[in-house]
């Protein structure tokens, strides 16, 4: 593939990106301990704090914060590593390591009462920041998990398959080209080409160490461990989530003890491809 074919198909609409920057602003947050996270947010209202997946970025949850914004004041954040932020120190962090920082940017936002949602890998996150004696859990009212990845900490071989295959892709390809070669995955045959836009930039914006650091989350975490939280929960998943799929996230609902919802329409990336689908889900979320 050539370099002018992967700068193509990573560019998003300048239109896009004004109505990003005018709409959902980022900031960076100083937290304790040194570094900062940055966060996009929008709207008035309870906090509703969005954890994004490996592949993506806060700006991500554009469109669905826009739909909210009537009802919430939705904080993205780009994880440790990823856009502004700090990458964590160890090469091979936890997921306790990310609920460390996660807690680190409520206290600096002065945050005491959320709705916690994470998405794909972001659900590793929010599942050990959720889980019963964590610091965090008195601050979650809800949470909410769409196409949570399970991780791979209980599979040595796979997890051995997946590290190779994605730190492969990256170094043979580059962040770009890795973009270029992942990202369809990610939405379903009926994404609209904005979304498939959306989802390409947000993969080829990722920084090298903060992705190689969500490998390693990923393959050597076990989310059904810190499953169910010590609050209320709900577990969504695209019906064509060829990613997380259905049947998998079937069994993260059911350790949960309650029922997988079906997101019609859409596939791993729901909330790009179909956020008038997931808006409801979230409001339904702050409501209860």
């Amino acid at each position: 593939m050539s370099d002018a074919a992967v700068t193509d198909i990573s560019l998003l609409p300048e239109a896009e990106v004004a109505r990003l920057e005018a709409r959902f602003p980022a900031r960076s947050v100083p937290v304790q301990g040194g570094g900062v996270v940055s966060v996009r947010e929008c709207g008035a209202g309870p906090a509703l704090v969005c954890l994004h997946g490996i592949g993506s970025g806060a700006a991500s949850w554009l469109d669905t914060a826009l739909l909210l914004e009537a009802d919430a004041r939705l904080i993205a954040w780009d994880a440790p590593g990823y856009g502004a932020s700090t990458p964590l120190t160890p090469d091979v962090p936890k997921a306790a390591d990310y609920a460390k920082r996660l807690l680190g940017l409520l206290d600096a936002m002065e945050i005491e009462s959320c709705v916690l949602v994470g998405h794909s890998l972001g659900a590793l996150t929010a599942a050990s920041a959720a889980r019963a004696g964590s610091p965090l859990a008195a601050r979650i009212r809800r949470l909410v998990l769409i196409s949570p990845a399970a991780g791979y900490g209980t599979r040595p071989e796979a997890s051995q398959r997946v590290r190779s295959e994605r730190l492969g892709t990256l170094d043979q390809l580059g962040v770009a080209g890795m973009a270029a070669h992942r990202s369809g995955r990610l939405v379903s045959d009926n994404a609209s080409e904005v979304a498939r836009q959306w989802v390409r930039w947000n993969m080829a914006r990722l920084n090298d160490r903060g992705y190689r650091q969500a490998v390693e989350l990923l393959c050597g975490a076990d989310l059904l461990a810190d499953l169910p939280p010590a609050m209320p929960v709900r577990v969504a998943c695209g019906e064509l989530d060829v990613v997380t799929t259905p049947a998998a996230c079937e069994e993260v609902a059911r350790r949960c003890g309650v029922a997988l919802e079906l997101l019609p329409g859409a596939g791993h990336a729901s909330y790009v491809e179909r956020p008038a689908v997931v808006a409801p889900l979230l409001r339904e979320a702050l409501a209860a």
